[in-house]
């Protein structure tokens, strides 16, 4: 097989390609690496590679919906027996787990050839990837640019062709965001549609659910029939689907109600290409014969913003003393970014009090999303607020950071509290995603379509959101769009550049 006939399939073609025996899962994965030796120096994408498991996975026989397709792992939460998941900090980079997670076995059991893992920021904080530890990832559509995070390095390694699908996760738009930054298509699940175990219950509360990063729908629906179902000891279950996800793929969706907004749900100024994007795909809605209606939900952006990073604060504090008991030590001061230890330097200070008043707040959102949810099927806005800015642009400035290193050599949250760093990061913190942390909140399944590039070729992606529970709506009325507006052949220069 040539470079150009591998890119030519998804992760369910190529499958399809190994269990006819017209190529074999060894020959895919040889290609794989081959692409990830050659493109990695560029893009920074693959942060360690898992050449000795991918070999034995290959080994199997097919197998599975997805049998010798190789497949890279985000390198936080999901965890593979034998490495370590850094989750992009240096306090992990070499602590080795020893047990899958139930998400990996799962994905594993689809038949795929998981061939290493992909770069992340710190702790999965930031919707840009520059971590300290490996340095930052690039965009194969232009690579001054971030792909995005905090899924940024398989977003990168699917839009450059090195897999056909990659996993992610998504606390606050991890998936939907890297998958508009490079031209992808990412689905965030319900909340407790995939497993968490056996190390984790609501993974912040429940706002951070896991799933794939893909080329083509198709992939996507049938990785979730792979893996949805809930795990021992989940701490809830929800309704299963009434047939397979991949099905509802291939029908188009009944006649929908579909709300729309370019209005940022938590503040900040929309750039017009975002907008653009967003009016293009209501056309688009509308000649596929589904209902338009002007509307968004109305929330209390501020307190939102603030109860949203009391509980992210709270949260990784509770992290960082697990990984304390794991470790026998509690972290040193320059094995955290300043941005991570002033973080969890606050959520230490903050009483059990404030955490739960900012959990009853974000589940008064829930409320208010789902009785908008009541009288529409689809909310469609911008997944984000600007088109992918160039590496740097997002991370905090010298001075910011110089602050932050300050008050982590002091190691005190009240000095933290004291310097006011909650209120100002709740300011400007959704910026560049006014709309994408709401539905990890409500736990309502969304998704990231790939429909617009802009004049300079960078891709924006328009964000859609469903009813609790319903990805069926979501997936039959993206395959409909696919069918209508395809972009799986659209690829960047750097993708096509080994040639045959």
């Amino acid at each position: 097989m040539t470079h150009d006939e591998y890119l030519a399939h998804d992760a369910t073609g190529l499958a399809e390609l190994v269990r006819e025996g017209s190529v074999t899962a060894g020959e895919l994965l040889d290609l794989a690496l081959e692409r990830v030796a050659a493109l990695n120096p560029v893009l920074n994408a693959v942060v360690r590679v898992m050449e000795d498991d991918a070999r034995r996975d290959a080994a199997r026989p097919p197998a599975g919906p997805f049998a010798g397709v190789p497949f890279l792992a985000k390198d936080l939460i999901s965890t593979y027996a034998g490495h370590p998941t850094s989750s992009g900090s240096r306090l992990l980079a070499d602590y080795v787990v020893d047990h899958d997670s139930e998400l990996a076995r799962r994905v594993r059991a689809s038949g795929v050839s998981v061939a290493g893992k992909t770069n992340l920021p710190e702790w999965g904080l930031v919707p840009f990837t520059e971590p300290a530890l490996w340095g930052p990832c690039r965009n194969p559509w232009a690579t001054e640019h971030t792909p995005g995070g905090s899924s940024g390095g398989s977003a990168a390694a699917v839009a450059a062709g090195m897999v056909p699908m990659a996993g992610g996760g998504d606390g606050g738009g991890s998936i939907r965001i890297p998958a508009s930054c490079c031209g992808l298509f990412g689905l965030k699940p319900t909340r407790g549609r995939t497993p968490t175990g056996p190390d984790f219950g609501l993974l912040w509360r429940g706002s951070t659910v896991e799933h794939v990063l893909t080329r083509s729908v198709r992939d996507s629906a049938a990785m979730l029939d792979a893996t949805h179902g809930p795990d021992a000891g989940a701490p809830f279950e929800i309704a299963p689907p009434r047939r397979p996800f991949l099905d509802e793929v291939r029908e188009d969706p009944r006649r929908l109600r579909v709300a729309w907004s370019t209005r940022p749900t938590l503040g900040g100024r929309v750039h017009p290409d975002c907008v653009q994007a967003v009016e293009r795909a209501v056309a688009l809605l509308g000649d596929l014969g589904h209902e338009l209606v002007a509307g968004g939900p109305e929330i209390d952006a501020p307190d939102f913003s603030r109860s949203f990073l009391t509980m992210v604060a709270s949260e990784l504090a509770a992290d960082l003393a697990y990984v304390a008991q794991l470790l026998g030590r509690r972290p040193r001061r320059t094995e955290l970014e300043p941005v991570t230890r002033a973080l969890a330097l606050l959520g230490g200070a903050l009483s059990a009090s404030e955490y739960a008043t900012a959990l009853r707040s974000l589940e008064r959102t829930g409320r208010i999303v789902g009785a908008f949810f009541a009288d529409v099927d689809i909310l469609l806005t911008p997944t984000l607020a600007t088109p992918p800015p160039r590496i740097g642009e997002l991370a905090p400035s010298r001075a910011e950071t110089a602050l932050l290193r300050i008050v982590g050599v002091f190691g005190s949250g009240r000095l933290v509290r004291a310097a006011g760093l909650l209120e100002q990061a709740a300011e400007d913190a959704f910026d560049f995603t006014p709309w994408t942390p709401v539905y990890n909140v409500t736990g309502q399944p969304a998704m990231s379509v790939p429909l617009h590039w802009d004049a300079g070729g960078l891709p924006i992606g328009v964000h859609f959101v469903g009813r609790f529970g319903d990805e069926a709506t979501l997936l039959s009325l993206a395959g409909q769009i696919e069918r209508a507006r395809p972009w799986f052949d659209r690829l960047p220069a750097l993708a096509r550049s080994l040639g045959r």
